[in-house]
């Protein structure tokens, strides 16, 4: 994709070292696109437009892997400020940053299981979500996405729409509602705010867009009676993998503690947890402050 678009690139031996784990949910393919195509663009002495390395990422992967993937993971790992999240508008491709406070650390907890309907699922709800979309331009022509329909418009005409198209859509409707009042919970530093989105959040992505299951609404039931944390949910593409908790830092080590012996407890699988403040996006590391072995 750089050499199609005109970026002379020249060859590379290449060692991947990561900590991002596999299948789980977390963009480790994005992660890794990103990672690639700015060390190939390092090593070559050219700079691009970071947005433009998140777009041929995502070609690479919607062409040569075949993932109908939308921006955001490439995006983020392009774009991403140390200790902000990122509100970003999938159509335009603007953004703005918000500071998560410096008390709270995010905890993703992985179940370790991922159940077969995943592979299919995302196809699946996204044709759902294009036949609401097709029903309700016969009463709102202006529409080109469910982005352009309000919670009010889609209560008004839901009974043109199957009862599983109006669940998909009232999930997508109402999740962009969530995303626009949790940027503002950020803004006024109110992280409460945000985590209680993030509880109604996975209950539609329970009930609505039927995305998660057993082994994720156990994780995040155990979440919710832990001290400290302040909102859980799941994170990637559902059906397994991992939920994302927003937890007070001074929290961290009990609710460690917690999720992994009563998840265990519950499924005989020991879940793997990782600790993060949110991080900057792909850079160059300078060897002259990294240990390199032979």
């Amino acid at each position: 994709m750089l050499l199609g678009a005109g970026h002379a690139i020249s060859g590379a031996d290449l060692l991947i070292e990561s900590n991002v784990p596999l299948g789980a949910g977390l963009s480790s393919s994005a992660a890794v696109e990103v990672a690639v195509a700015s060390a190939l663009l390092g090593i070559s002495g050219l700079v691009i437009d970071r947005l433009q390395i998140a777009l041929l990422c995502q070609r690479a992967e919607n062409e040569f892997v075949g993932a109908r993937c939308g921006i955001m993971d490439q995006f983020i790992s392009s774009h991403a400020k140390a200790d902000t999240a990122l509100l970003l508008d999938c159509r335009s491709l603007e953004y703005q940053a918000f500071p998560i406070d410096s008390g709270i650390t995010l905890v993703a907890c992985n179940t370790m299981v991922k159940h077969d309907l995943a592979s299919g699922a995302y196809n699946e709800r996204r044709a759902e979500c294009e036949e609401g979309v097709k029903r309700l331009n016969k009463f709102l022509p202006q529409i080109r996405a469910l982005r352009d329909v309000t919670h009010e418009e889609l209560d008004r005409y839901a009974g043109e729409l199957p009862d599983i198209v109006l669940k998909r859509c009232r999930h997508v409707v109402t999740e962009n509602e969530r995303v626009t009042k949790a940027a503002i919970c950020l803004r006024n530093h109110d992280p409460l705010g945000f985590g209680r989105l993030m509880a109604e959040s996975h209950r539609s992505l329970r009930d609505d867009y039927e995305v998660s299951c057993a082994e994720l609404d156990l994780m995040v039931g155990i979440a919710g009676r832990a001290e400290g944390v302040l909102g859980s949910r799941m994170t990637g593409g559902g059906f397994g993998g991992c939920t994302i908790n927003l937890v007070r830092s001074e929290h961290v080590p009990q609710f460690r503690d917690l999720i992994s012996t009563e998840y265990k407890n519950k499924t005989g699988r020991t879940p793997e947890i990782y600790v993060s403040r949110p991080a900057a996006g792909a850079e160059e590391i300078s060897t002259s402050n990294v240990a390199l072995e032979a």
